[in-house]
């Protein structure tokens, strides 16, 4: 259910909007560029297809369906919030690479190394499970804010 205010998306049987606290009608139809399955982008595909394809190569797409999408409000989110996301999480991938690289092979910095390994493999994980994730939620037409990220995304998209 989408909120006739604000274009978010609400759980089915909600009063208020999580949004922007509007009461929800429910028989409101989604303002425009909202994510609906028959909502068009700017690049002629549908708004949940543009918005998986803003995830499908991480930032790299991200930035691409940034300049190319004019009218989609959902697209640009998900542009938007791919970029941040992906950026952040590869540049601290580089960082712990870096760590481990030039940490000395010494007996007694062995085990830094292993922890800063150790943070790799989570960090890896967390992209992975993430990029999946914000690709399903995509085609499925939500608008999952990952925490810092989306609400960094909202705000672009409103400039």
């Amino acid at each position: 259910m989408f909120c006739s205010q604000c274009g978010a998306g609400n759980p089915e049987g909600a009063k208020f909007c999580s949004k922007c606290g509007a009461e929800l009608d429910a028989a409101a139809t989604p303002t425009e560029g909202a994510a609906t399955p028959e909502a068009e982008s700017s690049t002629g595909m549908s708004a949940n297809l543009a918005g998986f394809l803003c995830y499908v190569a991480m930032w790299i797409t991200g930035i691409v369906f940034v300049l190319l999408e004019k009218k989609s409000t959902f697209v640009k989110f998900h542009a938007w919030q791919s970029i941040m996301t992906f950026v952040v999480l590869t540049v601290v991938q580089i960082i712990l690479w870096t760590i481990v690289a030039i940490v000395p092979d010494s007996p007694m910095l062995w085990i830094v190394a292993d922890v800063f390994n150790v943070f790799r493999v989570i960090v890896w994980l967390i992209i992975v499970g993430l990029w999946i994730a914000l690709m399903i939620l995509a085609y499925q037409g939500k608008m999952w804010k990952v925490p810092w990220a989306g609400d960094w995304a909202e705000k672009q998209i409103s400039k």
